[in-house]
Formats: C-alpha cells, sequence, structure tokens
C-alpha cells in the first residue's frame, strides 16, 4: 500500500491544514450555512467519482498530461453536480458557484491522485471520501460560527429565494466586532486562529509528527 495513505487526514502532508490547498474555498463557502451544506455534497461527489473513474482508468490513461485530464473529470463532475442541484435549487446554485469552481483545483492540489498508482480502487475512494469529509466539516464548523456571529442568522437551503433563514436578527444591534466574521477578512482571521490553535495543541499532546518524521515516513 502506497504510504501516502498512512499519513494522518488533519495533518498530513496534503491535508487542509498543511497545505492550504483548499483554504480560499473553505473561507468563501463559509460565509453561509446554506453554502457550506451544498459545498460538502459538491466536495463528496467530486472528490468521490474522479477517484473512482481514475482508479478504474489509470491502466488506460496517459502519463504526460495527465493532471489535465484530471482537470477536465473534475471540473465536468463538478459541473454535473451543479446541473442536478441547480434543478432543485436554482438560486442558491447562482450564488454559490463563484466558489464551487474551485472544487475541482482543490480536488488535484490535494496530492491524492500522486499515490493513487497500485492501490485498489475502493481504497482509494475511501481515502478521497475521507478528505472530503475533512474539508466538509472544516467549512461547517466555520459556517456555524461565522454565520449567526457575524449576521445574526443561520440559513439553510430552500424556499423561493434560494435560502431560508432560521432565525433573523438584522434588525437587532449586533456587537460590532464580530461583524467582521461574515466578511472574507474575518473568516480568513478565524480560519489562521484556529488552524493555529489545532497544530499547537496536537503538537503539545505529541499528535503531529516533525518534518523529518513525515520524510522519512513517505521514503
Amino acid at each position: 500500500m502506497n504510504r501516502r495513505f498512512n499519513t494522518p487526514l488533519l495533518w498530513g502532508a496534503h491535508s487542509p491544514f498543511i497545505a492550504f490547498t483548499g483554504a480560499g474555498l473553505i473561507i468563501m463557502a463559509s460565509s453561509r450555512f446554506a453554502y457550506a451544506i451544498i459545498c460538502a455534497g459538491a466536495l463528496l461527489w467530486v472528490y468521490g467519482l474522479t477517484t473512482l473513474v481514475f482508479s478504474n482508468a489509470e491502466i488506460i490513461m496517459p502519463r504526460r498530461g495527465r493532471m489535465i485530464i484530471l482537470l477536465f473529470l473534475s471540473t465536468f463532475l463538478c459541473g454535473i453536480f451543479m446541473f442536478l442541484a441547480g434543478l432543485l435549487n436554482p438560486l442558491l446554485i447562482i450564488s454559490a458557484g463563484y466558489f464551487m469552481i474551485l472544487i475541482p483545483p482543490c480536488c488535484l492540489g490535494s496530492g491524492l491522485f500522486e499515490a493513487c498508482d497500485s492501490v485498489d480502487p475502493m481504497e482509494a475512494v475511501s481515502r478521497s471520501l475521507l478528505e472530503a469529509g475533512v474539508m466538509a466539516g472544516i467549512i461547517i464548523a466555520l459556517a456555524l460560527i461565522r454565520e449567526p456571529l457575524g449576521m445574526g442568522t443561520l440559513s439553510f437551503p430552500g424556499g423561493p429565494q434560494g435560502i431560508v433563514d432560521l432565525f433573523n436578527n438584522h434588525d437587532a444591534e449586533h456587537f460590532v466586532p464580530a461583524r467582521i466574521l461574515s466578511a472574507s477578512a474575518g473568516g480568513i482571521l478565524l480560519f489562521g486562529y484556529g488552524t493555529a490553535l489545532f497544530l499547537y495543541f496536537s503538537e503539545r499532546n505529541g499528535g503531529i509528527p516533525r518534518n523529518s518524521e513525515l520524510q522519512e515516513e513517505d521514503q
């Protein structure tokens, strides 16, 4: 089995916390909880199906230009998801489309496909779904903090406007510094502080191997 799959999901050599391959997607998709839900579904769809197709077609896929083929494949699958979801909620997809186009490059930037050589297809798909689930969990967790504190509401997909607010406190007076959480700058700050705290406490507990250990593990 390829040693790439032995690296931890949260702090491995290609994880979102170390490589930051999905930082832009995480920040934009976590601005609203409704966006986070639709993005989580798209992540699982694109990661899982792209890995499934690649694992079964790897033998006939050329070495040169493989990443270009995978980019077209993942973009095509992302487009199918947006089309199907748009049939149910077109307004939400129109609003979320500007950051959902980042899912294919995030999928390729995870380094997963470089590690799929001679790996069982189901094992590769399981790993890709786990990595997509980790990123989806981060996005949902941040959205549950940013939207209630920054906008005073919590949104869900649905309704004639594409998004339904569970509660609405737009007319109430908010704590002014908390409003920045709903903006991109607030998302960057929250993501940065959360990542720093996670790495700090994990390293203190001995949960994160040093870079030298990661390099020896990959060799």
